[in-house]
């Protein structure tokens, strides 16, 4: 399993070898920029990540201190803080940018107004300043302009790069920590959550860190532009000052109730995630019950249940957002209205340097200090999240992780007790060295639930010794995979003790594979010996599924192995855990989803002849094999109720032969070949034995379907497709812009009036000797109380639409999310399965999760950033425009210069957010992979495998993320740089062009520049950073528009009688099926018809098509021809209504997490006593009695809370309820014991009886009754008649039961020939 990222060799990242004066001006991103420029960048473009991002590395150091803090934590008796590690490791870099960002937002903010006012005053009537000092102010002023280029990008990407490396260290720490989590604490916790911990939760740290010294800035800000404030306009400073501070508590009270809004969004996000998991993991369950529409009602009151509390925190935001356009106007008006009442005269180099003040203090004030309460708010929820991940219950079982060092003698991945409990897990597993490998189990009891009373097991006792073969059986239920979980450390035990002598291997009973090819799934980490790997394919009858294999064992499985039948899976997943070296192997039920001579030759051939010498525990219901293994242990309801030799156990006298045949037959005693021989002839003839599949030349390796990715700029289309999304389409849009318009019109035009009143004080009101000395280009001179009213009219006006188009903008924006993750939703659940089984849940969860919680959350605020910039840079350009008409051309050729930076940019910057969103995928689909085989992963000590490959995943990723962190700084330093220039012209201007220009329109000048330089930059930015959150709704438009299963639903009128099917009579007609368009045809131009009420066996080698047969019933491939059921073709039947009249037990019981009601009856469309009936008939009732709340229990996800038999039962419940024509039953007692499978047998007669039944089985004994038999082989029908008449014509059925074994053979001869004869004699 070793990554591709680890694989390939990228190129050094260019940061590491460039010089300061590279770094400080980004010179060593213009190479990617060129690149990007001419072509889209692809993976390959991606450097090495930097030593100083690797996720090991950060992992390791940050593991190290949240162990020392939980350590300290016990002694002091105090709960672990995951805040004081966090400020443990960022304080000192926190510290030195201190330093940088108070140079830029004290110092220079308030040294720049100084120059301005020094310089404004040499414009002022009457000025006796020398044009020296008015340069040298205007030099002053440039300066202060000119060094923030050089600083602050360089500040900003280390900021934002501490950030990043604390999101970093938490995902790989919180992996860490899954790989560590009890069976208790997975049952407290679900893969959605842990998802949204890694890619919302951890995300509040990039942001949050950008704007943490906005803290301190404002209130330090505040005090010295007070002071300075005072000395320039006295007594009227605080009335100013006091409306802009007025305001700091109220903004503060919204900020932390937005964090109490964020929590109760993320628990929200958390389950809707949790729900698309399930959704994914068992979706081809729910086409075939045709459960869309239930589960579409789930996801969309889940959604509206999230967006409630987010449609509230935008709210919130829309009125801090209005803050930004009237707060500081509002006080530079309350300011100049005081003063004039004060009896003072209004000068212009006053007015504008306080402008200037209240400027600074509304960035700081209004705009930052709000947002980072909010953000520290919301960073402080999702911290504690963490931590309560990180404080869940953990297992014992000593994990092989490789830690940094050693940690106060222990190392990384040693298990550390939980803080909470002060305790290990109880458990009382002890492994101990020896020569020989045994297992001696002592008076053990357990159980899953700490709360449960009753133990699950109880007071188990037996030993395994060295090299002996212990078969473990028992019914449905009663405890058999508990146990070995026991073995594995993970179920704590309450009594009792086990011993363990020797290394072990463990193969679960649910196959799990991951994402890699065949060969990396048999490997998973151990080096390749190609002699053991060859005798463990053959051993495992993999042979002939490699050869059918596009690329043999280099084959790719996808997620889960859903390309491979479930023999095939539980093949590979045995094939694993043989080809480990172990001492003990632990088999959990191995050959229940193979048919009956695979299972004959992995009995023979592997588990009594490859692994001889081994001790071996295997649970199986196959009791043909009984009376050939050293020892049987019985459990029943927990506990062991026998246990020795075959021989033994039939003299005990204890009801044991019912648990041997479930037809009432007496078993023979018929001894099997010489065994040890036979395999010993085998393993010498394959050392010799070439074989070509294991030697494929790199041409031919298959490569996994690659994640759609759009190119180019993001198009129209996607704009289109979210301004449509809100439900008025661009006409919406439109009006909430024209607000935008006024409001802005307002904002501007009050600032012009400022302008002109400032104008009329100085050269009108207060004119020396009462005399207007320069001539006024005004069309009209108003009084100062008429001033005053226009600009109390202006700044009014300006708050209330400032606020009505902030809440309209947020209404748009939420109602447009809502609208395309339901498209996205409705959109995947009517897609066909061929994009499940090629596109991995982590890239479909990247878009429900990260993808649409940026557009939730992030995308707004940009948006309306981009709006409102846009409007007031046209606001600034006419006002500039009526001062002086000539600065339009030096704004004219700045524009065009920001337009290409812009274009240059954008095409490098939109390719790396789009490879960072695509990298993403793959770190959520190894996380889901991870949790579903844990148990397997922790058994084979591969945890240090898994987390480098995680750590990969992440380093990737990472490279992505600072590639588009630098491109950003690199593209604000060159804005800044043009800005510079453009101020620099506008200062000199005054000085070089103008003699006679007014004082108020100098500084009304100057101040709206260096605003515009400002806002054009951040502008620019802001409309790039626009794009580059519009590639996620590109990527969720992109999963709207997914191909549609043809004819979905049907209206009423073309809807079926509400009868039909009233026989059940199938027609298959030339059928022909394949997974692809452009895929080989698996099943291939099948013609036969199955009759009203007939009872069909299906039976065929693993791969040979039967559960393919299946998925063309359900039409849920690519299939030709026809399948008519009474009378009615499948082409004139919606899929819904074709779907729904037909009932299926599935090959993996599929519950989902709900009510257990939830789940028999997801329409509640039965009663409580109907459903309570039919869990009588499958003998569930006392189960679901002895739960808590009946049938309104819990079922955990997966239904993990009980054993796959009982969810074998629940579905057999399910298609009891569903009372159709037809039902199909795929293996489905292939997890069951005799016993169980008997019952669900004579269940399915009795209430199946009037039905058309197709059973595919492994079990040739379940289907010897059947009235015909359909042999399927590679993809075509062999043979169909009576099962009699088919063991009289001795071909592939005869060969299939002659290899059940000389007992089994002749038992199953009688079952057919008994009802060949009852049938037609009857």
């Amino acid at each position: 399993m070793e990554s591709d990222n680890e694989k390939k060799k990228r190129k050094p990242h260019p940061v590491s070898k460039a010089n300061i004066i590279s770094q400080g001006t980004f010179a060593w991103t213009l190479p990617l920029f060129m690149t990007g420029f001419k072509r889209e960048l692809e993976e390959d473009d991606l450097f090495q990540p930097l030593d100083m991002h690797r996720s090991s590395k950060l992992g390791d150091e940050m593991e190290k201190m949240w162990f020392e803090e939980v350590e300290a934590s016990r002694k002091a008796k105090r709960e672990p803080s995951l805040l004081r590690i966090i400020i443990k490791t960022t304080w000192k870099k926190l510290a030195f940018t201190a330093f940088f960002i108070f140079m830029i937002d004290v110092v220079i903010k308030i040294v720049q107004p100084l120059m301005l006012q020094g310089l404004i005053r040499y414009f002022a009537e009457g000025s006796e300043m020398s044009v020296e000092d008015a340069y040298a102010y205007a030099a002053g002023i440039l300066v202060c302009s000119l060094i923030p280029c050089f600083v602050l990008h360089p500040y900003m990407l280390c900021i934002q790069h501490l950030g990043m490396r604390l999101r970093i260290a938490m995902c790989s720490m919180i992996y860490r920590k899954a790989l560590r989590l009890s069976r208790t604490a997975l049952g407290q916790t679900t893969i959605g959550q842990i998802v949204n911990l890694m890619s919302n939760d951890v995300n509040r740290f990039d942001v949050t860190f950008m704007l943490i010294h906005n803290v301190w800035i404002g209130p330090v800000q505040t005090v010295i532009i007070g002071y300075l404030a005072y000395q320039l306009v006295g007594p009227a400073s605080f009335i100013g000052l006091g409306f802009l501070l007025i305001f700091i508590p109220f903004q503060g009270w919204l900020g932390k109730k937005t964090s109490v809004l964020r929590l109760k969004t993320a628990v929200r996000t958390d389950e809707r995630v949790r729900l698309m998991n399930e959704i994914i993991t068992g979706i081809q369950v729910i086409k075939m019950y045709a459960w869309e529409k239930p589960f579409n009602t789930l996801v969309s009151l889940a959604r509206r249940k999230e967006v409630r509390q987010i449609r509230r925190s935008g709210y919130i935001k829309a009125v801090m957002y209005s803050f930004i356009l009237f707060h500081a106007r509002t006080s530079v008006f309350l300011t100049i209205f005081s003063y004039a009442l004060f009896g003072n005269y209004i000068r212009a180099e006053m007015v504008f340097v306080i402008q200037s003040y209240y400027a600074a203090l509304r960035m700081s004030m209004s705009m930052f200090l709000p947002t980072v309460i909010t953000q520290i708010s919301e960073a402080l929820v999702s911290v504690k999240r963490i931590k309560t991940f990180l404080l869940y219950d953990e297992t014992n079982i000593p994990l092989a992780l490789k830690g940094p060092e050693e940690q106060n003698g222990k190392k990384s991945g040693d298990f550390e007790p939980n803080p909470k409990t002060g305790d290990l897990e109880m458990t009382n597993v002890v492994h101990v060295k020896g020569e020989k490998s045994f297992i001696h189990v002592k008076h053990i009891s357990a159980k899953w639930d700490p709360e449960n009373e009753d133990d699950f097991l109880r007071d188990v006792s037996f030993d395994v010794n060295q090299g002996e073969l212990t078969v473990i059986i028992g019914p449905v239920g009663s405890g058999k995979s508990s146990l070995l979980y026991a073995f594995l450390n993970e179920l704590p035990l309450n009594k009792g003790s086990i011993e363990i002598s020797g290394s072990v291997s463990y193969a679960s009973q649910e196959p799990w594979l991951f994402p890699g090819s065949v060969r990396q799934n048999i490997l998973f980490g151990q080096p390749f010996d190609r002699i053991r790997y060859r005798q463990v394919v053959m051993m495992c009858a993999l042979l002939t599924d490699f050869d059918q294999f596009p690329f043999g064992d280099k084959t790719i499985v996808g997620e889960r192995g859903v390309s491979l039948s479930g023999g095939q899976r539980a093949r590979i997943s045995l094939a694993r855990a043989v080809y480990k070296q172990a001492d003990i192997y632990l088999l959990d039920d191995p050959l229940s989803a193979v048919d009956t001579h695979v299972g004959k030759h992995l009995f023979e051939d592997c588990i009594q002849g490859y692994l001889k010498d081994k001790t071996v525990v295997l649970i199986t219901h196959q009791v043909q094999y009984l009376e050939y293994v050293d020892q049987i242990v019985l459990l029943e309801d927990g506990e062991v109720t026998a246990k020795g030799t075959y021989q033994e156990l039939q003299k005990s006298g204890l009801d044991f032969t019912k648990l041997l045949t479930a037809s009432g037959e007496e078993p023979h005693e018929e001894p099997m070949e010489p065994v040890v021989q036979y395999t010993r002839t085998r393993l010498d003839s394959l050392q010799s034995a070439a074989s070509s599949m294991f030697d494929l030349t790199p041409a031919e390796v298959p490569t996994a379907v690659a994640e759609t990715r759009s190119e180019g700029s993001v198009g129209g289309r996607v704009y289109k497709a979210y301004f449509n999304a809100t439900g008025g389409g661009s006409f919406v849009f439109f009006m909430v812009f024209l607000l935008f318009l006024i409001a802005q019109g307002f904002g501007s035009g009050g600032d012009y009036w400022l302008s002109y009143w400032v104008n009329l004080e100085e050269y009108v009101y207060n004119a020396p000797n009462g005399t207007v000395t320069v001539e006024l280009n005004y069309p009209f001179i108003l009084n100062r109380e008429q001033c005053i009213y226009v600009f109390l009219g202006i700044t009014v006006l300006t708050i209330a639409i400032a606020l009505v188009r902030s809440f309209l903008f947020f209404i748009m924006c939420m109602r447009s999310s809502m609208k395309l993750h339901d498209n996205m939703f409705n959109s995947l659940s009517r897609t066909n399965m061929w994009f499940f089984n090629n596109n991995n849940s982590g890239r479909i969860l990247n878009r429900f999760s990260k993808d649409i919680g940026q557009i939730d959350e992030i995308l707004p605020a940009t948006m309306a950033d981009v709006v409102t910039i846009g409007i007031t840079l046209i606001g600034i350009m006419v006002v500039n425009a009526t001062i002086n008409p000539y600065l339009l051309v030096p704004t004219f050729i700045c524009g065009c210069i920001f337009y290409f930076l812009r274009v240059f940019y954008v095409s490098t910057s939109r390719s790396v957010k789009r490879l960072e969103g695509i990298t993403r995928s793959p770190i959520f689909a190894h996380m889901s992979a991870t949790l579903q085989g844990l148990a397997t992963i922790r058994a084979s000590h591969n945890e240090a495998l898994l987390v480098r490959e995680f750590d990969s995943h992440q380093d990737l990723n990472s490279a992505s993320f600072y590639l588009f962190l630098a491109c950003t700084r690199a593209f604000g330093f060159w804005l800044d740089t043009v800005c510079f220039a453009f101020i620099t012209v506008v200062v000199l201007s005054f000085l070089f062009m103008t003699t006679n220009a007014l004082g108020g329109d100098v500084g009304l000048a100057i101040t709206q520049s260096i605003g515009l330089t400002g806002m054009f930059q951040w502008g620019m930015r802001q409309s790039a950073e626009l794009e580059n959150q519009m590639t996620c709704v590109e990527r969720v438009v992109e999963y709207s528009v997914l191909e549609e299963e043809k004819n979905l639903y049907s209206t009423k009128e073309k809807a079926p009688r509400a009868s039909w099917p009233e026989q059940g009579k199938l027609d298959f007609v030339k059928l022909s099926l394949r997974y692809s368009l452009d895929g080989p045809w698996i099943l291939k131009s099948l013609s036969f018809t199955i009759f009203p009420k007939e009872k069909i066996g299906i039976v065929g080698r693993t791969g040979a098509g039967k559960s393919t047969l299946i998925q063309a019933l359900f039409r849920l491939c690519y299939v030709e021809g026809n399948i008519i059921i009474d009378g009615l073709s499948d082409s004139l039947v919606s899929l819904h209504d074709w779907r729904s009249k037909i009932s299926i037990i599935p090959q993996e019981p599929i519950l989902f997490s709900g009510t257990l009601r939830k789940n028999l009856d997801p329409f509640d469309e039965i009663d409580d006593a109907t459903l309570w009936d039919v869990l009588e008939e499958v003998e569930l009732k006392e189960v679901v009695s002895e739960m808590s709340h009946g049938l309104q229990a819990r079922i955990s996800e997966g239904g993990s809370n009980l054993s796959i038999g009982q969810r074998q039962l629940i579905c057999l419940a399910r298609a009891i309820v569903r009372n159709n024509k037809i039902l199909v039953l795929d293996e489905a007692t292939a997890n069951v014991d005799p016993q169980t499978d008997s019952l669900i047998q004579e269940t399915i007669r009795r209430k199946f009886a009037p039905c058309t039944v197709l059973t595919i089985a492994h079990r040739l004994n379940t289907i010897m009754d059947s009235d015909r038999v359909l042999v399927m082989d590679a993809g075509s029908v062999a043979e169909f008649d009576h099962p009699h008449t088919l063991i009289q014509k001795k071909g592939i059925f005869y060969q299939m039961v002659q290899q059940t074994g000389r007992a089994t053979e002749d038992a199953l001869h009688r079952i057919a020939e008994n009802h060949y004869l009852q049938t037609h004699q009857s």
